[in-house]
């Protein structure tokens, strides 16, 4: 089959764009159709040395960790590189990641690309590398005290499959702008906007050979353990299941590596019993956004117990106007499961809800449509010790859950391995505020704000991760802190 132009069948190592050793290759499927939409590189251990070296060589040998301006003017050009090419990006994550035109000219492509420019470069070209705190009189000696900052050194980023473009740039643009270079493993499923990105980095920038690579690969764990143990890679920075996190950490204590991981989420959307009962509820259509594959989309909905039925009634009301199936739509917001594995993961979540006693007030099914869709579903009488309650089931489903008050709201929300993010809908703000501080989650909507921008730190309590990404919290993670003293 011809090859897309926004397919990409080669891997970007050391400088060039070239194809995996042995020119291996792997069909990636578009999730709306469950077709071939065409090859990608399938890259070995072999070709994970390569870069790994390159990136070890161009850190440890090069300007590039020390010289500022230059990083800002690469990474200038990159931005400009994916605003060129941002029509091939969107027809990407359409074709292998099964975002709608909705989603692809929204957050799957179009707002990372803009929140690149909009805060992180502007913000590292006024960043304070070195201060002077002064000095001080120890030991008989006064000494004047200089703290700089440096990069890390060398990153693996390794990305998932649910928002590619914006997980790859959260991560790849703040450590290459903190001076660090980069080995970036993408996800199995989605290696095409990975893919891009190498060739952009080819042909639209001033990047030195090594600072950047790009690695896609059919295995999803194999070059991941090669990066994670390997005592040349300085700094992890994962985003995907608890369960690898935790493997992930195993790997890196060995050499004790900084670690950042964003992970699992299982998160509350508290309705207050002052709020508006009929808006407040159309929160919990946020569970068909890109199909409930989002990590800090609110899954469960706390409703003041007295209110069950009539909640019911609404939602049965609302679940219908979700459209989805037209990957195409300007509209629709709801798409296809990344994969035959996490459709079938899903339904049978369902099935478990059911045997567990939950009742299912809507869809649940698998509907007549090409690709790995499942209907939206929504389970009522639902306690917080059900799988369904606990266990992230990354799909279109809803779980409701009754509350007798307020100190009981927060209970449930907060009882749940997970911590990364829930929502508050109250007439109060200051309540709503207050109850805010009681949630030991990493980010909080109260009455559809929206937490999420390039200057907001993201990132989870509990099992949901370790560390921020995004705002000054995430470039953190990316540097070392030294301190110098010199006579006074």
């Amino acid at each position: 089959m011809s090859q897309p132009a926004f397919g990409e069948d080669r891997l970007y190592i050391d400088g060039i764009l070239r194809p995996a050793t042995q020119q291996r290759v792997y069909d990636n499927i578009n999730p709306a159709t469950a077709a071939v939409a065409g090859q990608a590189a399938d890259a070995s251990l072999d070709d994970a040395e390569l870069a790994l070296a390159a990136a070890r060589n161009a850190f440890d040998n090069t300007e590039w960790s020390r010289n500022h301006a230059f990083r800002y003017q690469c990474l200038r050009q990159f931005h400009q590189g994916l605003m060129d090419n941002l029509e091939l990006l969107r027809q990407a994550a359409q074709a292998e990641v099964g975002a709608t035109r909705c989603l692809a000219e929204g957050i799957q492509c179009d707002t990372p690309i803009t929140f690149m420019k909009d805060w992180l470069l502007d913000y590292m070209e006024t960043f304070e590398w070195d201060r002077d705190i002064g000095c001080r009189e120890m030991m008989g000696s006064n000494s004047r005290r200089l703290v700089w900052k440096e990069a890390a050194g060398v990153v693996a980023a390794i990305t998932p499959w649910n928002f590619p473009i914006q997980i790859i740039l959260a991560k790849v643009m703040p450590a290459l702008a903190a001076g660090c270079t980069v080995v970036l493993k993408a996800a199995p499923d989605t290696p095409w906007t990975a893919a891009l990105m190498g060739r952009i980095a080819a042909e639209c920038t001033d990047l030195p050979p090594g600072v950047f690579n790009v690695l896609t690969a059919s295995d999803p764990a194999e070059i991941g353990e090669f990066l994670t143990r390997d005592k040349r890679v300085d700094a992890i920075s994962f985003t995907g299941s608890t369960a690898v996190g935790k493997h992930i950490m195993q790997n890196a204590a060995a050499t004790v590596k900084k670690v950042f991981l964003e992970l699992g989420g299982k998160s509350a959307h508290i309705i207050l019993d002052d709020a508006d009962l009929g808006s407040s509820l159309l929160a919990g259509l946020g569970v068909c956004f890109h199909a409930g594959q989002g990590c800090a989309i609110t899954t469960r909905m706390l409703i003041p117990k007295a209110r069950q039925a009539e909640a019911e009634e609404l939602l049965k009301s609302y679940f219908p106007m979700i459209q989805y199936g037209d990957p195409d739509s300007k509209d629709q917001i709801m798409g296809p499961l990344i994969n035959a594995k996490q459709q079938q993961r899903v339904l049978a979540y369902i099935e478990k809800g059911k045997q567990e006693g939950a009742r299912l007030l809507l869809g649940g099914g698998k509907p007549d449509l090409p690709g790995y869709y499942v209907e939206p579903t929504v389970f009522v009488d639902v306690t917080n010790d059900m799988s369904i309650a606990q266990e992230e089931i990354f799909g279109p489903v809803l779980v409701v859950i009754p509350y007798e008050d307020e100190a009981d709201a927060i209970r449930i929300a907060n009882d749940s391995d997970y911590g990364l993010s829930g929502s508050i809908a109250s007439a109060s703000t200051e309540r709503a505020l207050n109850v805010a501080r009681r949630l030991r989650t990493g980010t909080v909507n109260i009455n559809g704000g929206i937490f999420l921008g390039p200057d907001a730190p993201f990132g989870g309590y509990k099992q949901s991760g370790v560390g921020r990404e995004m705002g000054p919290e995430g470039i953190d993670e990316y540097l070392e802190t030294k301190t110098v003293a010199i006579p006074g």
